[in-house]
């Protein structure tokens, strides 16, 4: 009876540890970042996003985010500049196909507020980042904002080119679900 009972209560809390659990919307989300190319702002955007998000505002030492964007889906409005971007040059997609976040640990600053430690890894480099994001409670999910600087020679991106700015501003916005 014992063993039936502790069988019961570990299966209980598998199962409430995978009732948090959502699911990244790739076609509700929206991946962006802004960078300067010869002095003016260029906007892009990255599709593609997988993951699993498990987030519970009461239980945050076991929350986590782990999610990835397809390189090949860069999207600046300019063709020929976005085939450069999957290049070698820059982000060298047939070799990386994906950029990973990852966090670490979350803690909140109150009211939906919270803050991430993450690893962030671009074409197999990986460096910490740190930013504040919102969580607003959606219909069986939630929707995320937030965003990051970061600095692309730390991942080896664009190597010495002096035309483009070194850093560069992602912002995120991703609804996920149950």
């Amino acid at each position: 009876m014992k063993r039936l009972f502790l069988l019961l209560f570990v299966l209980g809390l598998n199962f409430h540890l995978f009732a948090q659990t959502h699911i990244a919307s790739d076609a509700d989300s929206k991946i962006t970042f802004v960078i300067k190319n010869m002095g003016m702002g260029v906007n892009g955007s990255l599709k593609g996003l997988k993951g699993k998000i498990n987030f519970d505002p009461q239980k945050l030492a076991n929350s986590s985010f782990d999610m990835t964007v397809d390189v090949k889906t860069i999207n600046t409005g300019i063709e020929k500049r976005d085939t450069h971007l999957q290049s070698a040059d820059f982000f060298e997609a047939e070799k990386f196909p994906v950029i990973n976040i990852k966090t670490t640990k979350i803690l909140s600053k109150g009211s939906n507020k919270y803050f991430a430690y993450a690893v962030l890894t671009i074409k197999g480099a990986f460096k910490n980042i740190q930013f504040d994001f919102i969580a607003t409670p959606q219909a069986n999910g939630y929707t995320f904002t937030g965003g990051f600087p970061i600095n692309r020679r730390d991942y080896g991106v664009g190597g010495s080119s002096m035309t483009i700015s070194d850093n560069l501003k992602v912002n995120l916005s991703v609804v996920a679900r149950k």
